[in-house]
């Protein structure tokens, strides 16, 4: 039996949601504060529209995805899971670490699944990149950064570290395999008091160092992964075509007579599976929801996101 999942919040990444799971079979109802724009979209997919406030008590719901304004996901989650619904919430999952905390503690004690909208965890060239890493094909990994530019996406609530950010922290908490020791943030307010610019510095326990820079004020798209590993460094390049998502150079770097020595070598493109990293998602969601399985993108992650976030925040004033 396929779970009975409802989307909370029909916004833009609302409504991807809900489009998904209506092709994966599993969408049972849409929920939103304007009623009338959850009753359109419950009548184009041809589910149930529900209030909110009548969502949780529910029966026959078994799951809910959230996808609302930050401010909104700690206090809905906990009411969501002891309800007795496993969830789904979109990132951030909460504005402040304490918040997230009791979100994640209140699904343990219940014990509901807890995922966290960590969508680029299952973009089918990061996985591709994370088999290379594991399999020492890149040798010991030295350094990684993340660049996430583009135009626009101006929230209220959400600056751009916090809103872009969050994406590349997962992926590179997944190739870490530990959480920063020190954290390092810059920020540029141009339009108003939320960064428009940011800029993160990580160093983590085993060494390795990292640099994540987001901006909602470049010219260009820019959706790129680098790890430098000591055998060889790849990209994860999101606006690239298929056949050039994922690349890996093998240049040679040594030393001779006491100066270094290089030569670069053109680069490698890994194949790569196509398929929708937001359908591949929901379909993990699915199948904890039918396993009771920890998955790959918990509560205990989104932490570990949240305090760098917290960690890295410029204050604007």
């Amino acid at each position: 039996m396929k779970p009975r999942i409802a989307v909370l919040g029909c916004g833009y990444w609302g409504s991807n949601h809900i489009r998904t799971l209506k092709a994966l079979g599993t969408l049972y109802a849409v929920s939103d504060a304007n009623l009338a724009r959850a009753e359109g979209f419950a009548t184009e997919q041809e589910c149930l529209a529900i209030p909110p406030d009548e969502l949780f008590r529910r029966e026959d719901i078994d799951a809910v995805v959230m996808a609302l304004p930050p401010q909104f996901h700690a206090e809905l989650a906990i009411a969501a899971v002891e309800n007795g619904k496993d969830v789904l919430v979109e990132k951030p999952i909460a504005l402040t670490v304490p918040d997230a905390e009791r979100a994640v503690a209140a699904a343990k004690a219940h014990d509901r699944v807890f995922m966290v909208g960590h969508v680029l965890r299952f973009h089918p060239a990061f996985e591709k990149l994370k088999e290379l890493i594991d399999q020492g094909e890149l040798g010991e990994i030295r350094y990684v950064h993340s660049h996430r530019l583009g135009l626009g996406k101006f929230h209220t609530e959400n600056d751009a570290l916090w809103d872009l950010a969050p994406h590349d922290l997962s992926m590179i908490l997944a190739i870490t395999g530990e959480a920063p020791d020190e954290v390092r943030g810059e920020g540029a307010a141009l339009l108003d008091h939320l960064s428009d610019f940011a800029l993160l510095h990580m160093h983590f326990p085993s060494g390795l160092r990292s640099h994540l820079f987001a901006s909602r004020l470049n010219p260009y798209r820019e959706r790129r992964l680098t790890v430098v590993g000591t055998k060889a460094m790849a990209v994860f390049d999101d606006v690239e075509p298929w056949e050039r998502k994922l690349a890996v150079y093998r240049h040679a770097i040594w030393q001779d007579s006491g100066q270094w020595a290089f030569t670069q070598n053109e680069p490698s493109y890994v194949p790569v599976e196509q398929g929708m990293p937001l359908t591949r998602e929901l379909q993990h969601f699915m199948d904890c929801i039918a396993t009771r399985a920890e998955p790959r993108t918990d509560g205990e992650e989104a932490i570990r996101v949240l305090q760098i976030l917290t960690a890295g925040t410029v204050s604007h004033g």
